[in-house]
């Protein structure tokens, strides 16, 4: 028995990955959907549950800092099929080491932001201190820029 593939419309599928109608059209133009879309009667879209999956796996990418080029070259490694997988892999593993230097720069952030919010709390509970602003108020492994 053929499996029944569910029609979902564009609005649906914005409804359902949080993205606009507008950045459907595009990720489509971009070539970032892995299939093409379907077109029904008056050429109005139809994707599959296959579709919207695919589109969350980009949203991810797109979030964690992933350029729409990279998604692309990693969308037309997918559409190649069965050997592109290296290449894949490659691409992944560079973007997984972008991903935690990020994460690394961010914790130095948040440690910063921490202990001012720390300086700034004693002060309210116990009076001023002395260089709050300054560079001796940040702590020993913060850059100063």
């Amino acid at each position: 028995m053929p499996e029944v593939v569910q029609s979902l419309s564009i609005g649906q599928v914005a409804e359902r990955t949080g993205l606009s109608v507008h950045a459907l059209r595009f990720y489509e133009r971009e070539g970032i959907l892995a299939n093409p879309v379907r077109r029904g009667p008056g050429g109005r879209r139809f994707y599959s549950e296959d579709d919207v999956e695919w589109l969350r796996l980009c949203i991810i990418l797109r979030a964690s800092g992933m350029p729409l080029p990279a998604i692309r070259q990693y969308t037309e490694l997918v559409r190649q099929g069965s050997g592109t997988e290296e290449e894949r892999l490659t691409l992944l593993r560079r973007h997984r080491e972008n991903v935690i230097a990020q994460i690394d720069k961010l914790t130095h952030c948040l440690d910063l932001i921490t202990f001012k919010v720390g300086v700034y709390e004693d002060h309210l509970e116990h009076g001023p201190v002395e260089h709050m602003c300054g560079a001796s108020s940040l702590p020993e492994h913060a850059e100063r820029d």
